[in-house]
């Protein structure tokens, strides 16, 4: 009987396991090794505990990779398999925001890995948790596996493996990057989808909330490279919130600006000539800086935007020209040296195989019956449901 070795027990890791069990019908010995006392521990921390698994408008452009003709490949091939379809079979019924991203129905991360699981026991797939790989090497047609338990070393020989271990983000969810490392030709690899440190971070408004729009600026000649819209997040090293998380995917080594600059609106709906002339109507309304943004801003994220356009305290002192020079500062407020922070803050991690290298069923080319799938791959998704569809989907592929 066919031995099949899936490595890695996340959402890429049990969705091909599963896949290949459905493919199967009983003719091939299935197992799963994860290193983590049980499988899905990121899973169920994905979407904040409700597991965004898909999006509704799946396209190239929401993925971060240095082969974008590869990956247009292999994101159809994702698509083919209609990953939500086939969770719908399983006996999943999901829900869609008005963004597009698709939940459970339940809102409940435990139930899509309860699902899976259910399925997985109901086919006879094993399941072997606490399980470290060492190495894996091929030999007469088949793949010699080293891993480690509590017990001590053990060995596994099989068919056909299918690499599933994750990247270096989330460490704290149990991935050590050893996937992405163990994938031959490897590119560098860097944190996707986290927060951004800044040269100069505005300590004093940590914790401040605040909507427009973050644009990720060529700091050499002011080029605008990507925008994105949505709730920036100021803390006491940088800024965060979804759209930052965004564009940090555009920093790869190598790909990104040498110099990054994130620009933020704070009124985008607003031209800067119409911020200006509203600025000059509230002057002879309110006093002094405090409430002059009383109603658009939150006082500390206003008084510092005050203190940037270089502005006196009272505003009824001020002459006409100060107000274009303030709606100039709160159109493009620059964010300078900016760092993305580490692994453990990252949502996925970027680089990693890449994608010229692998087959449209993800098999790794050359090497008949190695597969590669998920966060292994130079392929990583902007927030919203982008990740779990190319897990799901590579995974399932593989798989069968």
């Amino acid at each position: 009987m066919q031995h099949i070795l899936v490595l890695g027990g996340g959402a890429a890791g049990l969705a091909a396991a599963l896949a290949a069990a459905q493919t199967a019908k009983g003719s091939a010995r299935i197992t799963v090794l994860d290193r983590n006392a049980k499988v899905g521990k990121k899973l169920l921390a994905t979407g904040n505990g409700r597991c965004n698994l898909d999006n509704r408008d799946i396209s190239p452009e929401r993925y971060f990779t240095s082969s974008p003709k590869a990956l247009r490949r292999l994101l159809d091939a994702v698509n083919e398999a209609a990953p939500l379809a086939w969770f719908e079979g399983l006996g999943l019924y999901p829900r869609t925001d008005e963004a597009g991203r698709v939940y459970p129905y339940s809102n409940q991360a435990a139930d899509v890995l309860a699902l899976l699981e259910h399925h997985l026991a109901a086919l006879g797939v094993e399941l072997r948790t606490g399980c470290t790989v060492r190495s894996l090497s091929q030999s007469r047609g088949c793949y010699d596996l080293q891993f480690e338990t509590e017990a001590g070393r053990e060995s596994l020989r099989a068919d056909a493996v299918i690499c599933a271990m994750g990247g270096e983000a989330g460490p704290q969810f149990g991935t050590d990057g050893f996937g992405t490392r163990f994938a031959a030709q490897c590119g560098p690899l860097y944190p996707c989808l986290t927060a951004l440190q800044c040269a100069r971070p505005r300590k004093s408004l940590a914790g401040i909330r605040a909507k427009g729009c973050a644009s990720l600026l060529d700091g050499t000649d002011g080029r605008v490279l990507a925008r994105e819209m949505g709730e920036v997040q100021f803390t006491d090293y940088g800024l965060s919130g979804i759209c930052i998380m965004q564009l940090s995917g555009l920093l790869a080594p190598g790909r990104g600006p040498k110099q990054p600059v994130i620009a933020l609106d704070l009124f985008p709906a607003l031209s800067e000539a119409e911020l200006s002339a509203l600025f000059a109507r509230r002057a002879g309304l309110l006093g002094g800086a405090a409430e002059f943004w009383l109603g658009l801003l939150p006082a500390k994220l206003g008084r510092a935007l005050w203190a940037d356009a270089g502005l006196p305290e009272d505003a009824r002192a001020l002459p006409a020209s100060a107000w274009p020079k303030l709606a100039a500062a709160a159109k493009c407020w620059r964010f300078e040296g900016l760092t993305p922070c580490g692994w453990k803050q990252a949502q996925t991690t970027g680089g990693g195989l890449l994608l010229d290298e692998v087959e449209d069923d993800f098999q790794f080319k050359g090497c008949p019956g190695l597969y590669f799938v998920g966060e292994t791959l130079d392929c990583a998704g902007s927030c919203g449901g982008y990740n779990l569809h190319w897990a799901f989907g590579s995974g399932i592929l593989a798989g069968r």
